[in-house]
């Protein structure tokens, strides 16, 4: 049986990522979370993971279309692989729990995200 998927979390790269959670917070009425990760200053607002950084290192960030998170990550993966998604970057820790890339077979790429 599929992994549960509790949210589909859409990306935006922003040029000031302080002048634009403002927006952000009050479109969704929840306060943002800060972190880094990998050179780039990133901020989760409910369905919206705002994002910026020099262009080397948001490029790692910018190639993914969206955050999946779910029940079970090795159970997500186990199961995309066998509905015909390809393995970009296998699970491993993040500030937020464990991460893995896949790339689905009509072309979009989504970073999962779990236990």
């Amino acid at each position: 049986m599929p992994t549960k998927i509790y949210s589909v979390i859409t990306r935006q790269r922003v040029d000031d990522l302080e002048a634009a959670i403002p927006f952000y917070e009050r479109l969704t009425g929840q306060t943002a979370g800060r972190f880094a990760f990998a050179g780039v200053h990133l901020a989760n607002v409910g369905p919206f993971l705002l994002y910026c950084g020099p262009d080397e290192a948001v490029q790692k960030v910018a190639g993914v279309s969206a955050t999946v998170a779910v029940e079970d990550l090795a159970v997500a993966v186990e199961e995309g692989i066998a509905a015909g998604a390809t393995l970009v970057m296998p699970a491993q820790p993040t500030p937020n729990g464990q991460r893995a890339v896949l790339r689905h077979p009509h072309g979009g790429v989504y970073e999962y995200v779990g236990p």
